[in-house]
């Protein structure tokens, strides 16, 4: 199951496919941002983050350089460059019995990075919102 669900987040992240997302997510998922204090619970929020994160993140220098597995969940270590700051981060991913993410935490560094994806995060999210 674990290999994949991998796969497919992979193919998910190189395509920018958001519509994929909805396959990809359990309904009680859980995101876990670096700029937000409280875990983010639910698909339809999940979803807007990593829609988000895919546009704004995912940009043509961003790159996995590193990957470790459990049973039901990986170590997604990516690096990428935003305004000329080098960004390092993971995506910690854990799928249930049926392949679907439960849970998604994402930590960044350095801090100037993280000021910045929060500045940007929060202007493509508010720009998602329906009218």
């Amino acid at each position: 199951m674990l290999e994949a669900a991998l796969k497919e987040w992979h193919r998910i992240a190189a395509e920018k496919d958001v519509k994929g997302l909805d396959a990809a997510l359990a309904d009680d998922v859980v995101f876990q941002s670096p700029v937000v204090h409280t875990p983010q619970r639910g698909k339809a929020i999940t979803k807007a983050y990593l829609t988000a994160a895919l546009h704004v993140l995912n940009n043509e220098q961003f790159h996995y350089t590193g990957e470790w597995t459990g049973p039901n969940s990986a170590v997604l270590n990516f690096a990428t460059t935003l305004d000329g700051i080098e960004i390092d981060g993971v995506d910690i991913i854990t799928w249930n019995d049926e392949g679907k993410i439960t849970n998604f935490k994402v930590m960044v560094r350095p801090l100037k990075a993280v000021n910045m994806l929060h500045q940007m995060m929060g202007a493509m999210l508010a720009r998602m919102k329906p009218a």
